[in-house]
């Protein structure tokens, strides 16, 4: 009796087995052909810049009211000395390393309207925001924050410190 017991009970098993196989192998199928658009891309090599394209739109739409500058721009900028440049990476990343001049803004901070960093600040004056690097948004939702505080001459570098950095840039550890 025990053996019978024991053979009905491999014949589940592989029956059971039979089954995640089938519903893995639907899973894989419908998953591609969902998203072959997505497969085939990648297949030729050009997934990654139809993402970054995709990246470009999305930052496009949604934060069509903040200008935005390239390294150069920004280094132009710089160099004329009549911009604020705003770090709106972490305080622990200013302290570390940050733009010569620049002061620290992370997001949470720049909702403030009090705000030490900002209240002495002229509503006009040129302030140019960055972040960590190309690929992060921090420095649209800050230029966008300060801008809804009434800032009128906000962009925000997109390249980030990596980029100013790798370029040989001014930067400083103080605070």
């Amino acid at each position: 009796m025990r053996g019978k017991g024991l053979v009905r009970g491999r014949g589940l098993l592989r029956q059971d087995l039979a089954w995640a196989a089938f519903l893995l192998v639907l899973a894989l199928a419908f998953g591609l052909g969902k998203h072959w658009s997505l497969v085939s891309l990648s297949l030729q090599g050009k997934l990654t810049a139809h993402l970054e394209e995709m990246r470009a739109q999305r930052r496009q739409k949604q934060f069509q009211g903040v200008k935005t500058l390239k390294l150069a721009q920004a280094y132009e900028l710089f160099q004329k000395g009549q911009s604020l440049f705003v770090d709106a990476r972490s305080p622990q990343e200013y302290a570390e390393l940050h733009i010569a001049g620049a002061v620290n803004l992370p997001p949470q901070e720049a909702e403030k309207p009090n705000n030490p960093a900002i209240a002495d600040i002229a509503k006009e004056r040129q302030i140019v925001v960055y972040c960590a690097e190309a690929h992060c948004d921090i420095a649209l939702k800050v230029a966008e924050k300060l801008q809804a505080l009434g800032f009128t001459q906000v962009a925000a570098f997109l390249g980030g410190f990596k980029a100013w950095d790798e370029a040989g840039y001014p930067v400083d550890t103080s605070q």
